[in-house]
């Protein structure tokens, strides 16, 4: 793997309209602070433990990668869909300890090249390990969106059976671009489908808001388990009532990149805005689903469209938003759960396609703390990010559509790199050894002689050993001898307790 990390010198080191009033401005009551990125200021570096990251390219030569999967409890493997090579999406395997991609696509599947399409998202079942089910979430060669179930081959557990291909759910799409594209299994073992608008500008139709026979611009969520292609989960909040079974929240544009929480559970989305703004929202898992996120009629925390509207009091809006001053197309991330780097544990990571920008921020269920501009750490070589991952053990990995896979890590803690007897230099311990030099360990700097000999006071004639040589030297001054060498603990005196301070330093000095 390549890091980015900076070398020194010359030692060279990845939405049914509701008949309702006209809104009102939205409370605040979820977000009673003032976003820095609303401000145009840069945002302050805040305390997240005095962690400093990097990135480091894992793998390049892709075509179109836009997430990064893995199934729990396989630690050696990293999936990475490509959105198209061709006409052709596919899904490729990466082995972490050899650094190698497979050569045959673990899943290759004929989608339409149109503008945003292609395929966009895959999901392990939760019992992957059992019955082998993988998912994905794709537009057809006809534009429609396709969710499609495929079982691992019984003979290569590094290929799909392509003849076990099964359809669980089409949706005609009006326009090539909007069309989501993100899947995923919550903590309660459904699999949630994250529906864009259908497209064109401004959601001409207002599909986010309709609940009758329109599945876009919707959060879906059904059972493939308990039906054939599906059963609706009893708790949908729309069942029995008006509203499409399987819409499970709504009033969302394009949230096509999504992900839940590890560890709480809660689901992260990140929707693309119009015009002018950028958002993230958060459902807790404890939520009862029905939420409207507020698309058409409001972009982020601001009107757009609210003709026909319900009140703004029935809806939730962002956790976090940002203007087109920073980027015009948010890329959501993960919330970091990994062992790596402890201090940045609940840390929310994402991005902008446009811009490249790199984010961090916590939420602590009702306001965002912690917010920092990663740019300059994480960002350098990766441009046009276009999605993020997790691998097994909850390290986040970042696509880059050009063809891309890079890691988010810690940064190397730098040190003193002591160059022969004279020079020293701070460096990661990496970059000291390569050049050939003695790293004498993190956190410690070149300022105070770090570098300097060791202090061998028994080593009497200099020669960098305490031996004979010494001992006799000490002889021949026996006796009372204020100032000398050989009066190794300063006492006035050479004696037999400088003789013992020799024998015990015997050797190299250290």
């Amino acid at each position: 793997m390549i890091s980015r990390t900076l070398l020194i010198g010359s030692i060279t080191g990845l939405c049914m309209v509701g008949a309702g009033t006209m809104l009102t401005h939205p409370s605040k009551a979820k977000q009673d602070f003032q976003p820095v990125a609303h401000t145009g200021q840069d945002p302050v570096r805040m305390a997240m433990g005095d962690v400093e990251l990097s990135s480091e390219l894992v793998v390049n030569g892709l075509a179109r990668p836009v997430q990064v999967c893995s199934i729990p409890g396989d630690y050696d493997r990293i999936f990475i869909v490509e959105q198209r090579s061709g006409s052709t999406g596919r899904v490729r395997i990466f082995n972490l300890d050899s650094g190698q991609m497979n050569s045959t696509a673990y899943l290759t599947q004929s989608v339409s090249t149109s503008s945003e399409q292609g395929l966009l998202g895959m999901a392990f079942h939760p019992n992957y390990d059992q019955n082998g089910y993988v998912y994905i979430n794709y537009t057809a060669t006809n534009g429609s969106t396709v969710i499609k179930r495929f079982t691992v081959s019984s003979s290569n557990p590094d290929v799909v059976d392509s003849s076990s291909a099964y359809t669980i759910m089409t949706i005609s799409q009006p326009y090539s671009n909007h069309n989501g594209g993100w899947i995923g299994f919550g903590p309660d073992g459904y699999l949630y489908i994250s529906n864009g608008d259908g497209g064109s500008g401004g959601d001409p139709g207002n599909r986010s808001q309709d609940l009758t026979n329109q599945l876009l611009g919707k959060m879906l969520r059904i059972d493939v388990d308990g039906g054939s292609p599906y059963a609706i989960p009893s708790d949908n909040p729309f069942v029995g009532i008006t509203g499409d079974d399987e819409i499970w929240s709504y009033g969302l544009r394009n949230a096509w990149r999504c992900s839940f929480d590890r560890e709480t559970g809660d689901l992260w989305m990140a929707d693309v805005g119009q015009n002018a703004w950028e958002e993230v929202s958060v459902q807790p898992a404890s939520s009862q689903g029905g939420e409207n996120w507020g698309w058409r009629c409001y972009e982020g925390d601001h009107s757009y469209n609210t003709s026909g509207c319900p009140s703004s009091s029935t809806m939730e809006f962002p956790v976090w938003e940002y203007s087109h001053s920073y980027g015009c197309s948010i890329t959501g991330g993960y919330v970091y759960r990994g062992e790596a780097m402890p201090a940045l544990h609940g840390t929310y990571f994402f991005s902008d396609y446009c811009t490249s920008k790199m984010w961090t921020m916590k939420w602590d269920g009702t306001n965002v703390y912690d917010y920092e501009d990663r740019t300059s750490e994480i960002g350098g070589s990766i441009s046009s990010v276009s999605g993020f991952g997790e691998d097994a053990a909850g390290e986040i990995y970042v696509c880059d559509l050009g063809g891309e896979v890079w890691k988010i890590i810690s940064a190397p803690v730098p040190g003193a790199c002591c160059i022969g007897t004279s020079s020293c230099v701070n460096i990661p311990e990496s970059n000291c050894n390569s050049g050939g030099g003695t790293w004498m360990g993190e956190g410690t700097t070149c300022a105070g002689g770090a570098c300097d000999e060791p202090d061998c006071p028994t080593d009497v004639n200099g020669d960098g050993n305490t031996n004979v040589t010494d001992i006799l030297s000490m002889i021949a001054d026996w006796g009372a001898c204020s100032g000398c060498d050989t009066d190794v603990n300063d006492d006035g005196y050479v004696n037999v307790t400088d003789l013992l301070e020799a024998i015990g330093a015997w050797g190299p000095c250290e």
